[in-house]
């Protein structure tokens, strides 16, 4: 047996060379194939090359625009100027103050009011002034009166820049976060009536030795690129009503 199996040994093949020789062929078909990649992209691209740019559309093509204008005869009717906020507001703004009540006599301010005078009713008029130009104010018109014995009230309409943004806005917010927000406030206001964001407010009296006692009410309201400021201050206790109605006819007049 053992000799027998000598003499067949040296005439059977290795039994890892057809393994080699499948590798091999494996390989070279691989390479093959990227060799074919390789020259059909680089072909491609010289094909792409040789031919000339395909134009784009134009732009400005009329089918394109949006919305569609209507077909003529169809257009709707211009808003007249009673009927177009922007007339009322683009016009004299002091127009659009609330009269003053009968009996009542001027007091303070009476129609337009410079934006450093309007500026130097905060306690630092510099910065108020910086940041009301940063927000785009335009124009401050003012009505001030005295009712009674020691009643003032003020209304104010601070206009700004239909391009600043959103200048009304973000002052009257201001506003009232930091009435929400004093320690005399009892409060966070009550909504205006007609009004998504506008709010008034009741302070609790205020009493200091050798001083009348000091009430104040005030509602901060905006619409559009106007501002709405209003202050009611006396000596005896403001109603609700007070303020409530003023500010509610002072946004009608808007």
């Amino acid at each position: 047996m053992r000799d027998d199996a000598q003499d067949v040994a040296p005439d059977t093949p290795p039994t890892v060379r057809p393994r080699r020789r499948a590798l091999r062929t494996v390989g070279l078909i691989a390479v093959a194939a990227v060799l074919g990649l390789v020259g059909g992209t680089a072909t491609g691209y010289g094909i792409q090359a040789e031919r000339e740019p395909t134009p784009l559309p134009a732009l400005n093509q009329p089918g394109l625009v949006y919305p569609k204008p209507l077909p003529k005869g169809e257009e709707p009717e211009p808003l007249s100027a009673a009927e177009d906020r922007q007339v009322k507001a683009n016009g004299d703004l002091r127009k659009l103050l609330v009269p003053r009540p009968k009996g009542a006599r001027a007091h303070g301010a009476d129609g337009w009011v410079s934006l450093a005078e309007y500026a130097s009713v905060y306690d630092y008029a510099g910065g108020a002034l910086e940041f009301q130009l940063d927000l785009g104010i335009r124009r401050v018109a003012s009505r001030a009166w005295r009712t009674g014995e020691h009643r003032y009230t003020t209304v104010r309409l601070v206009q700004y820049r239909a391009d600043a943004g959103i200048g009304a806005k973000k002052h009257i917010e201001d506003q009232q976060r930091i009435a929400m927000e004093e320690d005399r406030s009892d409060s966070d206001g009550e909504e205006i009536k007609g009004s998504s964001n506008g709010r008034y407010f009741l302070y609790p009296v205020k009493r200091e030795a050798g001083y009348l006692d000091y009430y104040e009410a005030r509602a901060y309201i905006w619409r559009g690129d106007i501002a709405v400021e209003i202050y009611i201050e006396d000596t005896r206790k403001i109603a609700e009503n007070d303020i409530r109605s003023l500010a509610e006819r002072q946004l009608g007049r808007l």
